[in-house]
């Protein structure tokens, strides 16, 4: 695409909301309270600070502040300050108006009956000219074990040329899965909401095939008969469809 040329710099807010969903099976209450505990500790607030780190890297970025928190009993959170452009001298920033942020917050919980357990990680990607959040899609789901994903993309605002005509959007998107690679893509059934006119796009994505052993905490699938394998794969089965398409099931 070529290059515009701008009146000013460009001010488009590009936003990319990410969202994660884990989900495991831990037979008894003291197995689900420490399989919150594990993720918990794994999943805490230095390492998704590496991760956001990561992110700033993928986008060209450059961090200038950060700020996390573990939360008792659970859960964390990070936010961070980015620019497009290095700040020269500047050894930490707490606000500004040039380029926007990252965050990422956890929310680790269970069912309280059929012993399934979900990890929720929320990401938002928030950036301010030609810095482009899509480019952190393959980084972001190669980040977690993401057997559902849910993304919305927005673009709001506008720039202006030259001669002051408004520009609205300065990419070329159809669809938030144009960003994703393929062969992430065919690991996944996913469906689209696009918005094209509003510059608002949504993509959810649900797991195809999975192990269930990969899904056991604290047990062997080896270990357990036919009848409960089946009890736990219909429950595990119910969950991700239930959060995929946003409703609760009978």
């Amino acid at each position: 695409m070529q290059k515009l040329k701008l009146y000013g710099f460009n001010n488009l807010t590009k936003t990319l909301s990410f969202n994660i969903y884990d989900i495991c099976y831990a037979n008894t209450v003291k197995d689900r309270q420490s399989y919150i505990e594990y993720i918990d500790e794994y999943y805490n607030s230095e390492r998704l600070t590496r991760i956001l780190r990561n992110v700033a890297q993928d986008i060209g970025a450059h961090v200038l502040n950060i700020a996390e928190q573990d939360y008792d009993p659970q859960g964390a959170s990070v936010t961070m300050l980015i620019a497009e452009e290095e700040l020269p001298h500047k050894k930490s920033v707490v606000g500004h108006l040039d380029k926007s942020h990252l965050t990422v917050h956890t929310y680790p919980e269970s069912h309280p009956q059929n012993g399934v357990c979900t990890f929720r990680v929320d990401i938002d990607v928030s950036t301010c000219g030609e810095i482009s959040p899509l480019k952190t899609l393959d980084m972001l789901i190669g980040s977690f074990d993401s057997d559902i994903i849910t993304m919305d993309y927005r673009v709001r605002g506008f720039t202006r040329t030259e001669d002051g005509q408004k520009i609205f959007m300065d990419h070329d998107i159809m669809s938030i899965q144009d960003f994703i690679p393929q062969k992430i893509l065919e690991r996944y059934t996913t469906y689209d909401v696009n918005l094209y006119e509003e510059r608002v796009f949504h993509t959810s994505m649900m797991l195809k095939e999975y192990d269930l052993d990969n899904y056991l905490f604290n047990l062997d699938a080896d270990d357990l008969n036919e009848k409960t394998k089946k009890r736990i794969e219909r429950n595990l089965e119910r969950e991700m469809k239930e959060i995929f398409y946003g409703r609760n099931f009978e």
